[in-house]
């Protein structure tokens, strides 16, 4: 029991000393994690263009050769899975347009950015998540960072206007100095950031030409702020950071090249159609009248050879997407490069998406890097709903129920004893305190020991002299 008394003094010593437990890493601070999207950077943006600074991030940290976006590869639908782990289906933001086809209203991708009610449907984003486990989160133009959860907000969101200005690339390096600044003067753990380019320019202008190589590099200056922003602020050893995107961008086939995919071609509207999602790009859906669901069908299902159509309950169930309760009963997307146009074509845009996610053209970026986060590691291909449990193990975050799986991205993560390793200088230091203070608790046990000894002898002669005294 006494050897047992003075390993227990001797523990209680080391540990009151280093001022944390010698068996876990209970005490060790996560660091924090910055999650940058750029709408519509294809995975192969970077190819035909110079990036030196997204070319030194391949050798600083991780990249992956590609990610698959969820279908329906739309902003909100790809970014809301990104920050939940989720399927479409799952999480309920199955478009970028907010619709009632009872009232006909239909929102645009920027007006439903603070309604709640269309990205609250019982799945918690990361950043509610994380501030239940004591952390502070900031979203700054994310999709869904503006919305309440269960009554949640986030603790930081700024959120895009109406008139938002996609392209100004002074505003891009004002929104980084905003994110230094939580992270540095108000101590948030966990940001999210997006950026409206490279899509803008593939949407107007086309994802194979000048103007989008030229907003490429625009962004890759941008990326060049950050990494100086972030040794200026000493956040080279605290901060992980995330680039990535929510899908890609195809050139749109137009006439006389091709036959459009237009629908009036093949139904009155007037007379089957009840509410409609179309003219969206790649994907629509239709609420056909009472008793019209086979006719609409029988009659598009082969009219033209490039759109696909579709009953909610037959849609391809590798796409996780029909399940949820606000699809509609018909669901139609064309190939690569078809807009679904409903009554006239009036869609101008050059480039677009929305399509099959398997197409390479729909398939993002992604890069990592950071004090967590291997350097120079080529990843293979994923998907994106694997990224939230990644997030997730960067922050010490216990996840929500997901669809990912950490197994496909933990080889990105530095094993724990390679996290953080200090400067030569401060471990020296490291070890010059440890010996000082293991000198002095050896100390301790000395004096302990001197002490303890003389009164042990002392005490048993007493009792021996006691003793003797009784048996006389």
């Amino acid at each position: 029991m006494k050897s047992l008394y003075f390993v227990a003094i001797f523990l209680f010593v080391f540990k009151v000393s280093f001022g944390k437990s010698i068996f876990t890493n209970e005490n060790h601070e996560r660091n924090k994690l910055l999650v940058i999207s750029f709408d519509g950077f294809r995975w192969n943006y970077d190819q035909d263009v110079n990036t030196p600074n997204l070319d030194y991030l391949t050798e600083r940290g991780v990249k992956a050769k590609y990610v698959t976006p969820p279908y329906v590869t739309m902003t909100s639908p790809s970014h809301f899975t990104t920050i939940t782990g989720r399927w479409v289906e799952d999480h309920g933001v199955i478009h970028n347009q907010m619709f009632d086809t009872e009232t006909l209203v239909k929102l645009t991708y920027k007006q439903t950015q603070n309604m709640s009610e269309w990205w609250d449907n019982g799945v918690l984003p990361l950043w509610i998540t994380a501030q239940n486990q004591g952390l502070k989160t900031g979203s700054l133009h994310f999709p869904g960072g503006g919305a309440n959860y269960s009554g949640q907000s986030v603790y930081k969101s700024l959120v895009e206007t109406p008139d938002h200005p996609d392209s100004d690339e002074q505003e891009w390096r004002d929104n980084i100095d905003i994110v230094i600044r939580w992270f540095t003067v108000e101590h948030l753990n966990f940001v999210t950031l997006y950026y409206g380019e490279p899509d803008k320019t593939g949407h107007l202008i086309g994802p194979e030409t000048e103007e989008r190589k030229n907003i490429i590099k625009q962004i890759d200056r941008t990326i060049g702020y950050l990494l100086e922003s972030i040794e200026m602020n000493d956040l080279h050893d605290k901060l992980n950071v995330i680039i990535t995107s929510d899908h890609g961008m195809t050139t749109v086939k137009k006439a006389p090249d091709v036959e459009e995919i237009q629908l009036s071609n093949y139904i009155n509207f007037r007379d089957v159609v009840k509410f409609d999602s179309l003219d969206y790009g790649g994907f629509g859906m239709i609420l056909p009248k009472e008793g019209k669901e086979d006719e609409i069908y029988e009659t598009l299902k082969n009219a033209h050879p490039h759109l696909n159509v579709y009953k909610k309950n037959d849609f391809p169930e590798a796409f996780h997407y029909s399940k949820h309760n606000r699809m509609l009963p018909l669901m139609l997307y064309g190939d690569l490069g078809y807009s679904v146009n409903g009554r006239v074509i009036f869609y101008v845009n050059k480039g677009d998406h929305g399509f099959d996610n398997k197409e390479m053209d729909m398939k993002m970026i992604f890069r990592a890097f950071g004090p967590d986060l291997k350097k120079n590691y080529t990843a293979e291909p994923f998907d994106s709903i694997h990224i939230y449990p990644l997030m997730c193990n960067l922050l010490g975050v216990i996840p929500e129920a997901h669809n990912g799986s950490l197994k496909i991205t933990q080889d990105m993560i530095l094993p724990y004893e390679e996290k953080g390793e200090p400067d030569q200088d401060e471990s020296d230091n490291a070890t010059f305190i440890a010996g000082i203070v293991m000198c002095a608790v050896f100390g301790i046990l000395v004096l302990v020991f001197i002490s303890y000894v003389p009164y042990t002898v002392i005490k048993r002669k007493k009792r021996g002299d006691k003793k003797q005294d009784d048996e006389k």
